[in-house]
């Protein structure tokens, strides 16, 4: 991504291994991929990092896919932490919420109830890459998803977690 040496497989390959490991848990909380990616160091370079996640994320079970899940705080479970990530956004700079805009109170309450309604349907949080995303878009991906099957929906929501864990990983350098 940047220069020769510089970069989030730099700065990964440069990290002792407590420091390392802590950075990764920040990416995906899967303890497996974790292990696994600190075995794979040093990286040749960005782009052999990312691969690498990819192909380990491929091996995860569904308790790691999990696991995973568990790391992130559940969208919807609460309104007033609803308000605060969709407020205004127009002060921020071009960051994970930047696209979005403020929310009604009709639009948090539904995605909270949806998420919820979610969550008992598959028994695990709803997991979106919502960089940039309103509560308006999140709530229609959610409901779009809701009509899948249960093993279908943790092959959906695995791919959400490696775009996530790849957002995550760029902001290692």
């Amino acid at each position: 991504m940047s220069e020769a040496g510089r970069g989030p497989a730099a700065a990964l390959n440069t990290m002792d291994e407590a420091a390392a490991e802590a950075a990764l848990v920040r990416c995906c909380g899967a303890s497996r991929w974790v292990a696994a990616m600190l075995a794979r160091r040093p990286f040749a370079g960005d782009e052999a990092l990312y691969a690498a996640a990819l192909a380990e994320w491929a091996k995860m079970a569904r308790a790691d896919v999990l696991e995973a899940f568990d790391h992130h705080p559940r969208i919807g479970a609460d309104l007033s932490r609803l308000r605060e990530k969709f407020a205004d956004t127009a002060a921020l700079s071009a960051g994970e919420q930047a696209g979005a805009a403020a929310a009604s109170e009709a639009e948090l309450e539904a995605l909270r109830d949806a998420n919820l309604a979610y969550e008992a349907r598959f028994g695990h949080i709803f997991i979106v890459c919502a960089s940039g995303k309103s509560a308006a878009q999140m709530l229609a991906i959610l409901r779009a998803r809701m009509p899948n099957d249960p093993q279908t929906e943790l092959r959906v929501a695995a791919g959400e977690q490696a775009k996530i864990t790849r957002l995550r990983l760029e902001t290692l350098a």
